[in-house]
């Protein structure tokens, strides 16, 4: 059993930046996803990050979200720069073979 805590989460005015941390509780051995779910919408995948550090984001947060980790510190992070409006949701980070966080909620004001 792995327990996942996300926080950083906030309010921001947009153009703004915010770095989420997602905590495992153990040593984590696989790719960590970050996901969001807007109010009324299906939860999306935003960034993803392997065990070597490859990376893969949705084209809407491209060039301005940055996902990375800390093997050493059991730790994922999402670094998100000039925030929208439309950044605006609950983040949720998640690990194979399905452990998710409570969730963190970012609202960005336009």
């Amino acid at each position: 059993q792995v327990q996942l805590v996300e926080s950083g989460g906030g309010s921001v005015q947009a153009g703004g930046s915010l770095r989420l941390s997602c905590a495992a509780s153990r040593r984590i051995f696989s790719i960590m996803d970050w996901y969001r779910q807007a109010p009324g919408k299906q939860r999306e995948l935003v960034a993803d990050i392997s065990l070597g550090g490859r990376t893969n984001y949705a084209d809407s947060v491209k060039g301005r979200f940055t996902i990375s980790r800390d093997n050493g510190k059991n730790t994922v992070y999402l670094q998100m720069d000039s925030l929208k409006a439309e950044d605006t949701a609950v983040y949720y980070c998640r690990m194979d073979p399905g452990y998710w966080g409570q969730g963190t909620q970012v609202t960005v004001s336009s």
